[in-house]
């Protein structure tokens, strides 16, 4: 897909965009799904210290909307 067409994708209404990630979930296979999310045993190990760090101290979250104006930012 260009990076033309995919911009032209963003410019939808929300519940067009909502409901074309649904349908391109849906025509995956369980075979393409499970392919394309296999977890490395490393990065599970790091996923399941992460959770535990979190869970030992929830409010060191970072809210989403912070994350995201950093990475946007470039920050």
């Amino acid at each position: 897909m260009s990076s033309t067409n995919f911009a032209e994708l963003l410019k939808l209404p929300a519940d067009e965009r909502a409901e074309l990630a649904i349908a391109l979930w849906e025509s995956l296979t369980d075979v393409d799904r499970n392919a394309e999310l296999e977890i490395e045993p490393e990065d599970r190990t790091e996923l399941d210290r992460r959770w535990a760090e979190h869970l030992a101290d929830p409010g060191s979250a970072v809210p989403w909307h912070d994350v995201r104006r950093k990475l946007r930012d470039g920050t």
